[in-house]
């Protein structure tokens, strides 16, 4: 019998998927315990979140103020990493303006679980956004 791993392009890009559909158990299922997440701290949701609960918390507080979707042009393997370019979409919960701004994704696997996960997004249209500008970014 062959078994057959996946790969760490596989799993992050499963678990864009798992997003897309808020499959939250799949989610947490591929956190590790030691998993370290960040974003800039001058957005509501930022900082530094630690463990499955961390990234949860985190994840309550946008979609708190957002209704997120992505926009996934590229995944790339790049050896250590797992990186993501694309677009984040999506409302702001407060006034209902819409946004479409860049951002990037880099994700750490080990032994099939993500250990580190970081993101990088516009944050000045970030900011532009949840004050009520709608923001569109090639």
């Amino acid at each position: 019998m062959t078994t057959t791993t996946r790969t760490d392009l596989e799993i992050v890009s499963g678990l864009y998927e798992a997003f897309g559909v808020r499959d939250l158990d799949t989610i947490r299922a591929a956190i590790a315990p030691d998993f370290t997440m960040t974003q800039t701290d001058r957005l509501p949701w930022g900082g530094t979140h630690r463990g499955p609960d961390g990234f949860f918390g985190f994840l309550g507080t946008l979609l708190s103020h957002l209704e997120p979707t992505l926009e996934i042009e590229a995944l790339y393997d790049a050896g250590d990493h797992i990186v993501e370019v694309g677009h984040t979409t999506g409302t702001v919960l407060a006034h209902g303006n819409t946004f479409r701004l860049r951002e990037i994704h880099t994700w750490t696997l080990r032994d099939g679980l993500v250990t580190s996960y970081h993101v990088y997004v516009d944050t000045p249209a970030m900011t532009a956004a949840l004050r009520g500008e709608t923001v569109t970014a090639e």
